[in-house]
């Protein structure tokens, strides 16, 4: 069975995120974590199925907690398999290597199925497949091209999205509410981070186009999945130079955007999941003095692994395994922002008016150019001008 026909982002709550990283306890660097979840979905199986024994979920870069892509993934590993499992993290700067090192471990701590995070997953996974022909690996945004084989191993099932139409309607939104100073901060210029930048700025274009309004957008690669002080000094310059919103496209560098963002009545769209619940806790707990979140490109990441994972249990991996998923509006509801009135903090954007855009994208009218070439700049009409930072 496919994953399809399902609504990954109804079900992807921040909350549940939250719910399983407090459960299973902290992380530690290029070693593993058991977890410590709830009741495992996997213990009842299909009859006829493979019941999995042990899921290890191993990341290409940053940490557990991210509040993005690691943690979507490691909530739905851990709240499908219960105490069955185990992350593992590289240290900063890891090699094909270290993550050959991680997927060598997981496999000695017993793991059936690796869920293998992250693009740079690739040149590693051409040796693991081969080394351990009898463990399932999924894959998360990785391509046969990542992997670099003829084709993806019989033992593998890549999962990919098209963030670029996530992306677009992000930027097509912002604009629309009336922001026309706009910026995105990318984590590292990977191909899933490229596509969200990419889209986010044919949306904004396109926004601007419908309008008749001029519109400057900076765009920035940090170069790590983490915020630190030289980023969020950069972007308090952005934010101090007139930028109203910035788009924080990789992991935990949302929070050099926020920090700045706050300093300068500025605001932030997250990533990945709705990140609308970082600025209300901090809202109350104090620690923020306004919610900067105006909204997340979303893809389904929690849903998909799970779904992945339902699949080894009913018997139904040879439907999937040596394939790539690659999901986007036009096969469901898989890509998107968050409606959800706690999470809807536009102005004058309506809802009527995502519904629209959204409806043209999945129909076809729209079309969203796909590269996730870093040289190759998207088009843009003379209202557009995009200040891209080496």
């Amino acid at each position: 069975m496919m994953i399809s026909r399902r609504n990954f982002l109804a079900v992807a709550g921040a909350a549940a995120a939250a719910a399983a990283l407090t459960a299973c306890g902290g992380s530690s660097s290029s070693t593993a974590s058991s977890a410590a979840a709830s009741t495992s979905a996997a213990a009842s199986t299909a009859e006829g199925g493979e019941k999995i024994v042990k899921v290890a979920l191993t990341c290409d870069t940053g940490t557990i907690d991210d509040e993005s892509f690691n943690q979507a993934c490691w909530t739905a590993v851990s709240g499908y398999m219960g105490d069955d499992c185990q992350y593992y993290i590289p240290e900063a700067d890891a090699s094909d290597e270290d993550r050959e090192t991680m997927i060598r471990q997981a496999v000695n701590d017993g793991a059936d199925v690796i869920v293998c995070v992250g693009y740079l997953y690739g040149a590693s996974l051409a040796w693991a497949a081969d080394q351990y022909p009898d463990v399932k690996f999924i894959a998360i945004d990785v391509t046969q091209g990542d992997i670099g084989t003829d084709a993806i191993p019989a033992n593998c099932y890549c999962i990919t999205f098209k963030e670029e139409q996530a992306g677009y309607m992000a930027g097509y939104a912002v604009v629309k509410d009336g922001k026309t100073k706009l910026g995105f901060l990318g984590g590292m210029a990977v191909p899933a981070v490229i596509r969200y930048g990419y889209g986010y700025v044919q949306g904004a274009d396109a926004a601007a186009q419908e309008l008749g309004t001029n519109i400057d957008i900076n765009y920035f690669y940090g170069g790590q999945f983490y915020g630190d002080a030289n980023i969020t000094s950069r972007m308090e310059g952005w934010y101090s130079n007139g930028t109203q919103v910035v788009f924080a496209c990789g992991g935990g560098i949302y929070t050099s955007a926020v920090e700045a963002a706050l300093k300068n009545n500025g605001y932030v769209i997250g990533v990945d999941v709705d990140q609308n619940y970082i600025g209300a806790n901090g809202v109350a707990d104090g620690t923020y003095a306004y919610n900067p979140f105006i909204t997340s490109a979303m893809k389904g990441l929690s849903e998909a692994v799970n779904t992945a994972l339902a699949d080894i249990d009913a018997g139904s991996w040879g439907d999937i395994a040596g394939s790539n998923g690659n999901f986007g509006l036009e096969d469901g509801d898989y890509i998107g922002l968050p409606t959800d009135a706690d999470s809807w903090n536009f102005e004058s954007f309506t809802t009527d008016e995502y519904e629209e855009v959204k409806g043209k994208i999945k129909s076809g009218e729209i079309t969203v150019d796909n590269s996730s070439d870093d040289a190759t700049k998207p088009t843009v009409s003379e209202f557009t001008t995009v200040n891209y930072i080496q």
